[in-house]
């Protein structure tokens, strides 16, 4: 349900049904993860993997579900590529963290075209199979090509695997993916027209749909707010 804020500038109140609401936590971060990866000794099993994902709005908080979620697999093969010193505090748009924790089996996205024939393309989601120190080799999940590939670290400026863990991912992100099972985490209200819809369509039923909002307390809350462009509801 649509509810205009005060001075309706375009920011509305959606009420959320019940039956989608995660309410009963402690930790938000391990309900969401709990509700969308619900077995995690299937952490190896590419079915389970390429079937769900866990949505946010905002980098930081993939970042915390996705260590979170590294942590709890019970894999001791672990692989961190670092930067240089100075680098370490940079956080930019198309550019990997500073630090890449990956386990075996785990789910990672690509975050530039590589070989767009071969299916290596931006946003293209893998499963990571062998590790060594400069090569990483994964399998395509999205998409036709399902086969294995090598993947080299760039040497430029930062010397960087081209990929981002994606347990969880950013909502702007998840575009053109399509999910049996979809954890939506708003801890922040998605400020950006048309997100809350990209969200929720990235599920193929309702039934795959959870969501979890809470306040800057931890109160579990029901509504978040969603901006949208007048003129098209003027109609309706």
């Amino acid at each position: 349900m649509y509810r205009p804020q005060k001075g309706d500038d375009g920011c509305y109140e959606i009420e959320i049904p019940p039956d989608l609401l995660i309410t009963n936590f402690t930790n938000p971060i391990e309900a969401i993860v709990g509700h969308t990866y619900p077995d995690m000794e299937k952490y190896k099993d590419e079915e389970f993997l390429k079937s769900r994902v866990i949505l946010a709005a905002t980098n930081e908080v993939v970042d915390q579900i996705n260590d979170y979620i590294l942590n709890i697999i019970p894999s001791t093969e672990c692989f961190e590529a670092v930067t240089p010193d100075f680098l370490h505090s940079l956080k930019t748009l198309g550019i990997p963290n500073h630090k890449i924790r990956l386990k075996i089996s785990t789910p990672v996205m690509l975050i530039r075209n590589l070989d767009q024939a071969e299916g290596l393309c931006n946003e293209t989601r893998l499963i990571i199979s062998r590790m060594t120190n400069h090569v990483i080799e994964a399998r395509i999940i999205s998409g036709k090509k399902c086969r294995n590939f090598g993947i080299y670290s760039m040497n430029l400026t930062r010397r960087q695997f081209p990929f981002i863990v994606s347990y969880a991912m950013t909502i702007n992100k998840s575009q053109g993916q399509s999910l049996q099972c979809v954890g939506l985490y708003l801890l922040q209200p998605v400020f950006s027209h048309g997100r809350l819809y990209v969200a929720f369509s990235r599920v193929q039923s309702k039934n795959g749909l959870k969501i979890l909002i809470h306040d800057k307390e931890g109160k579990p809350l029901n509504t978040t707010i969603n901006e949208v462009f007048k003129e098209v509801l003027q109609n309706l």
